[in-house]
């Protein structure tokens, strides 16, 4: 073997083994469970967590969301790209740290955003420095109120700010359903009830006629087809909930194309053992029991009412 021949081999080897070594640890598309921290770097100001004794600490509202580890996939900008990377590789257990310069977390300050607006385009309730308000489609803060006019910052809150962002890589998610239950997770905050399962369902497809016989039309047969659904058990906490209400199509295309499901199937259950059976519209409703004891306390007689009714059809023709 000659000296470039072993120098080929020699690399390849070489990229083998860097091959290997990306490849080992977590890799985009895993499922993980994240628990973090993520703190502004200058004022060490609390921005997100999972941990429900940081959420004590710093007065974050309990009652309005679960704190626990979230489950998120790898590569799909569930978290910052930065947190992403540092992750990828690692194995579970991992605990890491790293910083989000501003430019990726919410973007740098722009004093252009600053801008002076009609105060009439504030409602009268949120006209004080610090309200959070709307205008012409943009969220910001009001600085100063003068007059008609009115001072906002239309920056994010936290533009500018570099974030560190402390993890620990839980566990990896295996189970579908309960990848499931983490991707919606990610939208809302319910507790739902979820399972899946493989259906045959009819479909119809059209069948093209064939191209020799210009005169015939296309057809549609009807064949069963396997289709692997995700249940999702509706309660009125979802049906209220205003984010399903608007996204619900795309929370469901986004577990349809992660677990490559076919399809997505909301229910609703509705139990017995309420209120008994409602009458007409003035209240009167009557069953068939009830309708006889009234026609035998009104003294009618059933067979004359039926030949009167025949009698009526005959004149009518």
């Amino acid at each position: 073997m000659s000296e470039e021949q072993e120098a080929e081999v020699a690399d390849d080897e070489e990229q083998a083994e860097v091959e290997d070594e990306a490849n080992e640890g977590l890799q985009r598309g895993d499922f993980v469970r994240l628990d973090y921290t993520a703190r502004t770097v200058e004022d060490d100001d609390i921005v997100d967590t999972t941990d429900p004794e940081v959420a004590e600490e710093e007065g974050l509202d309990q009652e309005e969301r679960e704190f626990e580890p979230r489950t998120i996939v790898l590569g799909e900008g569930h978290i910052f790209e930065s947190v992403e990377e540092d992750i990828i590789g690692k194995d579970i257990g991992h605990s890491g740290s790293t910083t989000i310069p501003a430019e990726e977390a919410f973007g740098e300050y722009d004093a252009d955003e600053v801008r002076t607006v009609s105060a009439n385009k504030i409602p009268e309730d949120d006209r004080y420095p610090g309200a959070h308000v709307d205008v012409d489609g943009q969220h910001g803060h009001v600085e100063t109120i003068i007059g008609g006019r009115a001072r906002v910052d239309f920056n994010h809150p936290l533009a500018g700010e570099d974030i560190e962002y402390d993890y620990e890589i839980v566990g990896e998610v295996d189970d579908r359903v309960e990848q499931a239950q983490g991707l919606i997770s990610m939208y809302i905050d319910a507790d739902l009830d979820m399972w899946i399962e493989t259906d045959e369902v009819e479909e119809e497809t059209v069948v093209e006629p064939d191209e020799d016989d210009e005169d015939a039309e296309p057809e549609t047969e009807t064949e069963t087809v396997e289709k692997e659904t995700l249940y999702i058990e509706s309660t009125p906490q979802l049906a209220m909930n205003q984010q399903w209400m608007f996204q619900k199509q795309q929370i469901a295309q986004n577990v349809i194309d992660q677990l490559g499901l076919d399809r997505v199937i909301v229910q609703e259950t509705i139990d017995g053992g309420g209120m008994g059976p409602m009458g007409g519209m003035m209240g009167g409703g009557m069953g068939g029991a009830d309708l006889e004891e009234a026609l035998e306390d009104a003294d009618v007689d059933e067979d004359e009412i039926v030949e009167e009714l025949e009698e009526v059809e005959g004149d009518e023709e």
